[in-house]
């Protein structure tokens, strides 16, 4: 990244539905296992016995009965983004759905939106469908609230405007490669310095048959709803559903504040066919290969050191060799004939996302690059006679493997192309070495607190994190980082839980216990008073409140306690002659906190230390 004079870019949220899978972790189980998500289409998108026919290019009909679906897609809660009822009935349910998958991403990247720098976060959303607004039946119902919901800049707009974003706003729409465009855009915007943080992605909902007629027309589509990628039978996509959203931050700048990241953009790339002799809407090989060549110069390394392509692969006739012979082409220079470059597609498990498509396959390969391991590519019995693969340095995987052995750090390329002739790829590497975590005392005891914008979600929250405290992640996961990803990495609402524990285990038993509405010691729940606050003043007690021991763990295992304790220790010292350090140290025989000359300096120096350690998370008294 030296030579070309740029900082790579780090991915440090993921927010996501697909087919099957509501988020990164759901997400990378269906991957893993191999799962096909695509199903019949529903009849609450519309009734496909009125325009089904097995018969391929028939007028006004379409070939197939399958498609990738999400659930609840009519489930939105507008009041969480100060949206009115009447204003939401009349959005695009994707501009829902991304408000949401938007809002997941940055709290899997512990972003607080009101402590971000608003000027500096850009917005790049993309779609190419919007059948919504196709439903309304009657015009008189048309007013402003259906004009901006169904406008497809307002995606965007919407979204910066939810979160109070002044950074770059924008909406794309390149067809197929969309959300990836929208990816490359924001890492140029954060490269140019406009941006310190970005969010970019893709959504695409299903409402109607119109494009299903028109690509069945075109005989685009796959009759038996499979995208068979590299297969012999391989005869058109299957269409879906989906959104995807990721967090990007210089990696230089995510490092210092402790994200986790996910994978490293390395560079990316974007250009178009033009008139490359064919139809309009055909694939071109020299302009896939000149994408290619330009990601990897734009990432300063050798194509032949990637190790897994995610391809664009919807599994059409054409589409396939054009896109592997021109892989092959670039993919081999410098590549030794032992290593070949492994290759797969996620829409062979989820469909063709259209204007998700892009950021779909991205979340995949950044999954795999974090968990070290390439899932399976489905549907391919027979290679594509087609595809030159005896001449290609490349190899489709079907099976769930390890990440391979390379002598530098793991790699992966990323790849979606548009009808538009409009073309993408983004190259990624595995996320450096985490530092390792401070080690000190551990904490006997936890504070985990919970909020919502209402006492209904915010029961929601409190069953997820019982959930996730039982769970394979969460049992693998440090108590410390839950706790204080949920406090200092959270926007915090009216309706609020907090609940002390030592363990997860006690944390989601009192989880429980609030959920039946039972009461226990160590658990707080409540409403915040807003600007009503009641004032707060800190009392410091007289003698009669110490015991053996006060102040021991503090002094292990907080800065601040102890930096106020040493200076009150000196200041005491000098005219006592003793040490309140050593007299709050000594066991049970040896102490001397029964008298009173010692009892009352102790009791003031470890209430001043309370009290400097309570400043220090920001808690400021009215009154002492």
């Amino acid at each position: 990244m030296e030579n070309t004079g740029r900082q790579p870019i780090a991915i440090i949220g993921i927010g996501c539905r697909f087919p099957g899978a509501k988020g990164p972790e759901a997400f990378w189980r269906l991957l893993r296992e191999g799962v096909d998500a695509i199903t019949e289409i529903p009849s609450d998108r519309f009734d496909v016995g009125d325009v089904y026919d097995p018969e391929p290019g028939v007028p006004g009909k379409l070939n197939t009965r399958w498609g990738g679906f999400l659930e609840g897609v009519d489930e939105f809660d507008p009041y969480f983004f100060g949206i009115s009822s009447r204003e939401a009935a009349a959005m695009d349910p994707q501009q829902r759905v991304l408000l949401e998958v938007a809002w997941e991403a940055i709290e899997d990247a512990g972003l607080v939106p009101e402590k971000l720098d608003a000027g500096r976060v850009g917005v790049f959303s993309g779609t190419c469908n919007s059948d919504y607004g196709n439903l309304l039946e009657d015009p008189a119902d048309i007013d402003i609230y259906v004009a901006g919901g169904n406008a497809l800049s307002v995606l965007s707009g919407r979204l910066s405007y939810a979160l109070g974003f002044q950074g770059p706003s924008m909406t794309v729409d390149t067809a197929c490669s969309t959300s990836l465009v929208a990816v490359h855009l924001a890492c140029q915007s954060l490269h140019s310095g406009e941006s310190t943080v970005a969010l970019a992605g893709g959504v695409n909902l299903i409402f109607g048959p119109e494009p299903y007629i028109a690509f069945s027309r075109a005989q685009m589509l796959a009759p038996d709803g499979r995208c068979k990628f590299g297969d012999s039978r391989a005869d058109g996509f299957v269409r879906s559903e989906g959104a995807g959203v990721v967090v990007l931050k210089h990696l230089s700048a995510a490092l210092a504040d402790g994200d986790t990241v996910y994978a490293v953009i390395r560079g990316s790339a974007v250009n178009n066919d033009g008139d490359s002799g064919g139809l309009l809407m055909t694939p071109s090989r020299p302009g896939q290969e000149a994408v290619f060549e330009e990601a990897y110069r734009s990432a300063g390394i050798s194509p032949g050191e990637v190790q897994y392509v995610e391809a664009h692969g919807t599994g059409t006739s054409v589409g396939d060799p054009v896109e592997m012979q021109a892989l092959g082409a670039v993919i081999g220079k410098g590549r030794p004939d032992e290593r070949p470059c492994v290759v797969g597609s996620v829409k062979t498990n989820i469909g063709h996302t259209e204007g998700a498509a892009g950021v779909a396959g991205l979340i995949k390969a950044s999954l795999a690059l974090k968990h070290k391991t390439i899932p399976p590519s489905l549907h391919l019995r027979e290679p594509n006679p087609n595809i030159p693969w005896q001449n290609l340095p490349l190899t489709v995987q079907q099976e769930l493997v390890p990440w391979p052995d390379s002598p530098g750090p793991a790699r992966a390329g990323v790849s979606s192309f548009g009808i538009s002739g409009t073309n993408a790829h983004v190259v990624l590497e595995e996320a450096p070495e985490a530092a390792p975590a401070a080690t000190g005392v551990g904490a006997t005891a936890h504070l985990l607190p919970l909020s919502a914008h209402t006492p209904e979600i915010l029961e929601d929250t409190a069953r997820a994190h019982v959930e996730f405290l039982r769970s394979e992640i969460g049992t693998g996961s440090s108590l410390e980082d839950v706790c204080y990803t949920a406090g200092a990495r959270r926007s915090h609402h009216t309706h609020r839980l907090a609940l002390v524990g030592g363990s997860r285990e006690q944390l989601a038993e009192h989880l429980e216990a609030f959920l039946e509405g039972q009461s226990r010691p160590g658990m707080y729940s409540g409403r915040k008073l807003g600007d009503l606050r009641r004032k707060l003043v800190f009392v410091f007690s007289g003698q009669g409140s110490q015991w053996v021991g006060m102040g021991r763990e503090l002094l292990e295992q907080e800065p601040a306690f102890r930096e106020a304790m040493e200076h009150c220790d000196r200041a005491i010292r000098d005219y006592t002659g003793w040490s309140v350090l050593e007299e709050l140290a000594a066991d049970e025989a040896r102490s001397r906190l029964a008298e009173v000359d010692v009892v009352q300096p102790a009791i003031f120096a470890v209430q001043v230390s309370l009290a400097a350690l309570w400043r220090s998370w920001g808690i400021e008294p009215d009154a002492v």
